[in-house]
């Protein structure tokens, strides 16, 4: 009962935070108050609706909001988000483009599981749909699921990414973000010798921990300073009489979002001061960069607690992915086995939480791999979440992945509108490891 005590004054104290801002802007907009001749009241009002919403938004799953793109012919086509597979902890859906005849060029796009939604990868997708037909895998959050659904490690994270593999065909090109990225390479070792006709065509792994202690930061030497029993004690929390999950084990989304905050505390202070200002002078809108960010950065969700934990001590504490040793449903795969889908690492010089060197690793595991086949890349200025979603990735980074998918596949795609050349093998591999 004490975890779930815990959970609930959780939830008590953000709904509390949500209701005062509500009360405060409620209070302070009475049009009498416009006759008293003192900003208090529109300070007071414009710190009430940023802090409703602010509070608000951290039990909200946002939606996808891709609603259209434009296509070849230069007409809107309308994009219908479809599940491919539902499984309780996750499904697998896809971005349907209405009116459009499938692409050649199929993409998995391999969501984290770390805190946030899978809507967190929104811009991603939105880049990727004019030239691929887009699948993501879309984790749901802990605090919906009964525990009568069982257990949900990193082994079974896994098991979940092989079936979604299965299930799409050998005709695929796999993207794995950040935290997914060692378990993902894990899944197609695990294909290569259990379904070696079930593995994509080629492997793209971008600002993921395959070896943790390569380059060690904030986040990776977290886990080396405290134990499972500490993390166990201090992290883990029932889920509260609330939500689906009671009783669930999960670290939960409230606490994660606490630490995401802490790492840049004075920065995020800053933001929500400066909007505060803005709205108070009337020149804030409701997608307004801060919002936009905001609305996204806040919305967490519940990870089970078995696959924090085993994500700590295994791929973390034990570098089991980092050296060779990680077992799968009793197997223990090899990525040796790994010599048909070409591989791909792309890192960000700014990434203070999944530094340079962590990825490439992965390279070095895929002994049975010709160069030919792997590549890197490091975009020098991008920060973590800039190699997936920013400005580096869209005008960088997004034309060497789509070169790469392209050079690994068994005829060029229909199009290509950023990148119209036909490259070769040779040429989008030109980066091979050596």
């Amino acid at each position: 009962m004490r975890y779930m005590t815990t959970y609930d004054l959780m939830e008590t104290l953000r709904n509390t935070n949500q209701w005062m801002g509500a009360s405060a802007m409620s209070l302070a907009s009475y049009p009498v108050f416009s006759m008293v001749p003192n900003p208090m009241f529109q300070w007071m009002a414009a710190w009430g609706e940023v802090t409703e919403r602010t509070f608000q938004r951290m039990v909200c799953k946002p939606d996808w909001g891709i609603e259209s793109i434009t296509g070849e012919d230069g007409r809107d086509h309308l994009i219908k988000v479809e599940t491919v597979i539902e499984r309780p902890f996750g499904d697998l859906i896809h971005f349907d483009v209405t009116g459009r005849e499938e692409m050649d060029r199929r993409v998995l796009l391999v969501a984290p599981m770390s805190g946030h939604y899978a809507t967190l990868l929104r811009s991603t997708v939105r880049s990727l749909l004019p030239d691929c037909e887009v699948y993501v895998t879309d984790w749901h959050n802990a605090r919906d699921i009964p525990v009568s659904a069982g257990k949900f490690d990193v082994e079974d994270y896994t098991l979940y990414l092989v079936d979604f593999m299965q299930q799409l065909g050998s005709d695929l090109h796999v993207i794995a973000v950040c935290q997914p990225a060692p378990l993902t390479l894990a899944a197609t070792a695990y294909l290569a010798e259990k379904n070696p006709h079930a593995q994509p065509r080629s492997l793209t792994l971008i600002g993921g921990p395959v070896d943790p202690d390569a380059t060690p930061t904030d986040v990776t030497d977290f886990g080396r300073r405290v134990t499972m029993g500490q993390l166990e004690e201090t992290m883990i929390q029932r889920v509260g009489f609330k939500y689906k999950g009671v009783g669930r084990l999960v670290y939960p989304g409230l606490l994660q979002l606490q630490s995401f905050m802490s790492m840049n505390g004075e920065r995020h202070a800053k933001a929500f001061v400066d909007q505060i200002g803005r709205v108070a002078q009337g020149e804030a809108s409701d997608h307004d960069p801060h919002n936009k960010f905001y609305d996204e950065y806040l919305a967490v969700m519940d990870m089970p607690a078995e696959f924090y934990l085993s994500t700590v001590e295994r791929i973390f504490k034990g570098l089991e992915v980092a050296q060779n040793r990680f077992v799968v449903d009793g197997h223990q795969v090899d990525f040796g086995a790994i010599t048909n889908v070409a591989v791909k690492t792309v890192e960000g010089g700014k990434d203070d939480i999944s530094a340079p060197g962590q990825c490439i690793a992965a390279l070095d595991l895929c002994t049975g791999l010709p160069d030919s086949k792997k590549a890197s890349y490091l975009e020098p200025d991008a920060g973590h979440y800039g190699i997936f979603a920013g400005r580096s990735w869209r005008n960088n980074i997004r034309p060497l992945v789509l070169d790469f998918i392209d050079a690994n596949s068994e005829a060029p795609a229909k199009r290509s509108r950023t990148s119209p050349r036909k490259a070769k093998a040779k040429a989008a591999n030109k980066n091979a490891a050596a």
